[in-house]
């Protein structure tokens, strides 16, 4: 009679072999079936993580920004009026805007411009002299898919001169979701407004020209002092309200 081979392993007599690699590195004795509710388990977690996969995909946690009603025409540079800051100042220029660099797209639309107020210190008519030059920078994005709350108030600081101290930073109560009044310096401040999906920019800011009606004169003396636009606060406030007012349909 002839004997069966002995195997070894778990069928042999011997010790059971210890498996050493990345497959297994327990005994490799014998092993019953897993238990029912393990195998649930594992098919619930499983089942769970390919939902919470699924679900921006079926548009859960796609929430865009409310518009409040804001919408965008090209018209909007040339005829926003500025009647408070042209009270203030003075009145804004007649001269017609070739293009009010009008944006549209499924993701952002949006308008930017500067427009040129008269200058309250001109010199004589058809003379030389400095004259003090305004001009306001209108700015509004329409976000239609992403929130821009948390960019908003991360770049509360962030001027075009740089990032200015917090102390520069002034809350404006009751205008939109959030607002806030950024003065970098004595001849720039910024009026900047966030409500729903809008993001709108009012910035007014102040220089000194010197006017000749011969270009090849002269400078002749100093320019004058440029006055703090601050003291334009709420004119600014007045037409960001106009302004508002304009683009909700």
């Amino acid at each position: 009679m002839i004997s069966e081979p002995e195997v070894a392993g778990e069928f042999s007599g011997s010790e059971p072999r210890e498996v050493i690699g990345d497959f297994d590195q327990e005994p490799a004795g014998r092993r019953g079936p897993r238990s029912p509710w393990v195998w649930g388990l594992g098919g619930v977690v499983v089942a769970s993580a390919l939902w919470a996969a699924a679900l921006p995909l079926l548009g859960v946690f796609d929430r865009k920004p409310d518009m409040r009603g804001y919408e965008l025409d090209r018209d909007l540079c040339r005829s926003l009026q500025l009647r408070s800051i042209g009270g203030a100042i003075a009145p804004r220029e007649p001269t017609p805007m070739a293009d009010s660099g009008l944006l549209k797209h499924p993701a952002l639309d949006q308008i930017q411009c500067l427009i040129s107020l008269g200058s309250p210190t001109k010199g004589k008519e058809g003379g030389d002299g400095w004259a003090i030059h305004y001009s306001v920078g209108l700015e509004v994005a329409l976000h239609k898919k992403a929130d821009p709350a948390v960019e908003f108030e991360a770049r509360r600081r962030v001027t075009d001169l740089g990032v200015v101290p917090e102390e520069l930073v002034e809350t404006i109560p009751d205008l939109g979701d959030e607002a806030y009044l950024v003065t970098a310096d004595a001849a720039s401040s910024e009026l900047r407004v966030m409500e729903g999906g809008a993001i709108l920019s009012l910035h007014l800011s102040a220089s000194t020209q010197y006017q000749s009606a011969d270009d090849a004169n002269e400078v002749v003396g100093e320019g004058p002092d440029i006055p703090d636009v601050s003291q334009y606060r709420s004119a600014l406030i007045g037409d960001m309200r106009d302004l508002m007012s304009r683009l909700k349909k």
